[in-house]
């Protein structure tokens, strides 16, 4: 490990635009539970599969429904910001990284100062009525009963996040293509790679430093040119810049 973990910090140092890709795998050292391992959420117990729950049909027919799984599962205000996300604001902050490009939608890579941060399937911290537009904060959605709805035309306010059968905001998509097609260091953690399209932009990286970081075996492992399985809050506390 100690090998992998200097051979890591010799190619952040030959590097100058790093992008790192990133999945739920980051947030769970924060507390936040992901949806795949054996203590997700898919594998848990409740009234509707998740996977039903977090989807546009079932938002559309059974909102009260929607927003109690919503605001009991997916809501972690409490959650900070750890050691992966730390190191990755310190990243940008040395000029080192260009950008972060990830499919958690807690906000918490900005709590840690990242300033350019693509999020792929949008962010709890926004909400916005589905008739007028205004904008509401993840602590009005949070305190309502039931389903929340505008306190300016009554219309229903709707979280600013992907579920599925919705479509991702392909501005962001695009901006993410360039910043992996540019950059001289893809570093891929906490992410299965199994949620596509998303997972899917990997593969417009053109260089010769990619680094695959996560508990579990990937099925981008064997391109990889050097792969760590570990904890990523573990990994990246000890990248020294």
């Amino acid at each position: 490990m100690d090998e992998k973990i200097a051979r890591l910090n010799e190619m952040i140092r030959e590097s100058k635009r790093i992008v790192f890709f990133g999945g739920a795998g980051v947030s769970t050292e924060s507390g936040i539970p992901d949806f795949r391992s054996t203590d997700g959420l898919y594998n848990q117990t409740y009234q509707y599969p998740p996977e039903m729950i977090v989807s546009h049909t079932f938002y559309e027919d059974c909102p009260e429904e929607f927003f109690d799984f919503y605001k009991n599962r997916m809501l972690f205000l409490d959650a900070k910001p750890n050691a992966a996300h730390l190191k990755l604001a310190e990243l940008e902050r040395a000029g080192k990284l260009t950008a972060v490009i990830t499919q958690n939608i807690d906000g918490l890579h900005q709590a840690a100062g990242s300033k350019t941060v693509m999020e792929l399937h949008g962010s709890v911290l926004r909400n916005y009525c589905e008739d007028c537009n205004k904008f509401f904060d993840v602590n009005y959605v949070k305190s309502s009963k039931g389903v929340p709805v505008c306190d300016k035309c009554g219309g229903r306010v709707k979280p600013d996040v992907v579920l599925y059968e919705e479509n991702l905001n392909m501005d962001i998509m695009e901006a993410s293509v360039n910043y992996i097609s540019q950059a001289d260091m893809l570093i891929i953690g906490g992410t299965s790679l199994v949620v596509y399209p998303a997972a899917g932009l990997i593969r417009y990286y053109r260089g010769d430093k990619l680094v695959l970081v996560n508990k579990s075996e990937t099925s981008a492992d064997r391109g990889a040119n050097l792969v760590i399985h570990d904890s990523i809050g573990k990994v990246f506390s000890q990248i020294v810049l």
